[in-house]
């Protein structure tokens, strides 16, 4: 009698397989020489996981490559992105946090197609991070809890630098700051948000301390308004639309303390004011 059972795939020789496929698609991202995935290559990947994860026990695989597709996420990002953005600083920096970020999150697209089938039974079931997930949880876990003060400092230099006058890359802080809503919106307000306002008070105290000393009464209020209408500019083009309210509320805070601090001082230059004007 012909034994027709199709013949089991051992872990050791199955992951193999697969680890040759994640290979080629690691190099395809960092953009070395390696020809895209051909259908047959696809479906060969598919049905080798389909079939590790539809084997009775104790060959039925589907645990230990779940924990294997999250430790291959973590040896990256340990191998890959960390040392990358270790060596960098300030606006380069930032921009390579984007670009690994990217490669992380279509590394996981291109991964789950493969795992479909893991996700769909054994994750389901557990309430598991789906595949699609895993790497942009480990970039969370691995990345942005290392990484993310100096990349706060470097989004609020840049800031800064606009503030004073300078021109910087709106696109590149939207794309930074939207990592931050992607992983989580209260990252980027109990981390970023926070420090952001915080900052932005002291400049404002800073500026208008200086200001109204040097200008009059309706000068004053003609920069700060002007500050007003430059800071909700920076909302619409980088910043969440939640933080509009707040950071307005930070500036007239900082304009207005500055007048209650020196009205001394306001009142006897309106008084010279007068006084030159009766003259």
């Amino acid at each position: 009698m012909t034994n027709n059972r199709p013949k089991i795939i051992e872990f050791d020789e199955g992951w193999d397989f697969v680890q040759k496929g994640i290979t080629k698609l690691k190099k395809i991202l960092e953009g070395l020489p390696e020809p895209q995935f051909t259908s047959e290559e696809r479906m060969s990947l598919y049905m080798t996981i389909y079939n590790m994860c539809t084997q009775k026990p104790p060959h039925d695989y589907s645990e230990e490559l779940y924990v294997k597709y999250r430790e291959l996420f973590e040896e990256y990002i340990a191998s890959t992105v960390i040392p990358s953005l270790s060596e960098k600083h300030g606006e380069l920096m930032l921009r390579e946090f984007v670009i690994m970020w990217s490669n992380v999150k279509i590394m996981g697209d291109k991964l789950s197609r493969f795992f479909h089938y893991l996700d769909r039974y054994y994750i389901a079931r557990r309430y598991l991070p789906p595949c699609n997930k895993v790497g942009l949880v480990c970039f969370r876990n691995l990345v942005y809890k290392q990484m993310k003060g100096n990349v706060i400092g470097a989004v609020l230099s840049l800031i800064h630098r606009e503030r004073l006058g300078d021109q910087i890359d709106r696109v590149l802080l939207k794309n930074v700051l939207d990592i931050f809503v992607e992983i989580g919106m209260k990252y980027y307000e109990n981390d970023f948000e926070e420090a952001m306002l915080k900052d932005t008070a002291a400049f404002y105290s800073h500026k208008a301390s200086i200001w109204i000393l040097n200008n009059s009464c309706p000068d004053y209020m003609l920069k700060a308004r002007e500050c007003l209408k430059q800071e909700k500019e920076r909302v619409s083009h980088y910043l969440q639309p939640s933080t509009e309210l707040k950071l307005l509320e930070k500036v007239q805070q900082e304009f207005s303390s500055v007048v209650t601090g020196h009205s001394a001082q306001l009142l006897e230059k309106m008084h010279l004011e007068d006084s030159c004007d009766d003259m």
